[in-house]
């Protein structure tokens, strides 16, 4: 089982409709593109200062439904209409578990 986290830091110029959105869309790529086991997107509860503004946790049941999952076009155009226009970080990782 391969586990994909992301941790996105939007820009200060991305209001929270377009934020909002942004963690929707995430959210619809379990249905709309699928393959992966869980999903989880969730924006920071604001317990620190200095942590990043949101994250998402996918588990795949191995490495080429990841695969699959990076390159699918639906999720390549979240990625573009989405997450880059608001974007000042990103840090990810995929790991076995």
């Amino acid at each position: 089982m391969i586990r994909h986290v992301v941790v996105f830091t939007w820009s200060p110029d991305a209001d929270a409709d377009r934020r909002a959105a942004t963690v929707a869309a995430l959210r619809d790529l379990r249905t709309q593109v699928g393959g992966m086991t869980s999903l989880v997107v969730a924006e920071d509860a604001g317990l620190r200062d200095g942590n990043a503004d949101a994250v998402l946790v996918a588990e795949f049941p191995d490495a080429e439904a990841f695969l699959r999952y990076a390159e699918d076009p639906v999720h390549l155009a979240v990625i573009a209409e989405h997450v880059r226009p608001i974007l000042a970080a990103r840090s990810a990782v995929q790991y076995r578990i």
